[in-house]
């Protein structure tokens, strides 16, 4: 099976669809000449031409917008997001256009648009550029939300993206574009919703997504090495979200320890804490874990920057309490 990168899984995606439905487009700042600011779109320039690959200026709003209406006229724009820190620019296109067209059209307007980009923290990019966005698109009913981990995933469920009637924020991470990983060739979709377990246990289930799953994976190696058997589960979709993947593993292992790289005040890891506590109460032998950020802006101290992320640290420290290690 070929071993690609995470943005050639992407570009892989994006390329299939382009070749397979003329309506595909690709816009955003630096998609076309530059050939993406992280180098996702290389190539697709040259083969699919300006008329639809197309470069933007600096104006959030204005290229939102523009997908935005070209998915009501009928076409499936991917918008590319040069990081989701931009998004914010946005934010009033994403939430009182996009999310809500279809609901107060009556059912009447569907809007196939991707907003795709790299989400939450890299490296040395301060306060400004590090913020993750998965708790505030997944707060508003009409979008979707996907977080891929792998390039498996990347492009099975990007093309799954491309294919849907509804608007999806697709969440990527700078850090990852350089993962590999085995993608088989061919077509290739990984349904909208759907969980996968990563590895099999018995005795606590670690729950994440996105870029900090291999630390959710160096953890419970560690834990199976001190005796503990992890089952580790790979959310991929947080909007819809399998909750019955997350509720089948809890009543199996009784204990429960999430992983969420944004802020733990009203966030996404504390949602789905809520919900495990809630649905499986009586399944539960200790208290559910989160595994944040600080609660701080990011620093741009390389040493403090990493002291506020999740790590694999932190994670083993939850697993112990919720073990009574």
């Amino acid at each position: 099976m070929p071993v690609i990168t995470f943005r050639e899984a992407l570009r892989q995606a994006m390329d299939e669809e382009m070749a397979r439905d003329e309506n595909v487009i690709l816009l955003g700042e630096e998609v076309a000449q530059y050939n993406g600011a992280y180098k996702v779109s290389q190539g697709l320039l040259d083969k699919y031409g300006p008329g639809r690959v197309i470069d933007t200026p600096i104006t959030e709003e204005g290229f939102t917008g523009i997908g935005i209406g070209a998915a009501l006229a009928g076409l499936r724009p991917i918008v590319e997001f040069m990081t989701f820190n931009f998004s914010a620019m946005a934010f009033d296109q994403l939430l009182n256009n996009a999310a809500k067209m279809l609901y107060m059209s009556g059912g009447q307007l569907k809007v196939p648009v991707v907003f795709r980009g790299p989400n939450g923290p890299a490296e040395y990019l301060s306060s400004q550029h590090s913020q993750s966005f998965q708790a505030i698109y997944s707060h508003i009913p009409g979008l979707k939300v996907v977080a891929p981990s792998t390039p498996l995933d990347a492009k099975g469920l990007l093309k799954s993206a491309v294919r849907d009637d509804n608007p999806v924020i697709f969440l990527e991470a700078e850090l990852m574009y350089a993962w590999k990983g085995e993608v088989p060739q061919g077509e290739v979709l990984v349904p909208l919703g759907r969980a996968g377990v990563k590895r099999q246990g018995q005795d606590i289930t670690l729950v994440g997504f996105s870029k900090p799953m291999p630390l959710l994976l160096e953890a419970a190696e560690i834990l199976a090495g001190q005796g503990f058997s992890a089952e580790v589960l790979d959310l991929r979709s947080l909007r819809p979200l399998d909750e019955q993947a997350v509720f089948a593993s809890v009543r199996k292992t009784h204990r429960c320890l999430i992983v969420d790289e944004s802020w733990p005040v009203a966030s996404f890891g504390a949602y789905l804490g809520w919900l495990v506590t809630a649905r499986c109460f009586d399944n539960l032998d200790a208290p559910v874990e989160l595994v944040s950020l600080e609660d701080v802006p990011m620093p741009y101290n390389h040493t403090l920057e990493l002291a506020a992320q999740p790590s694999t640290e932190k994670i083993l420290a939850a697993a112990h309490r919720a073990l009574y290690v």
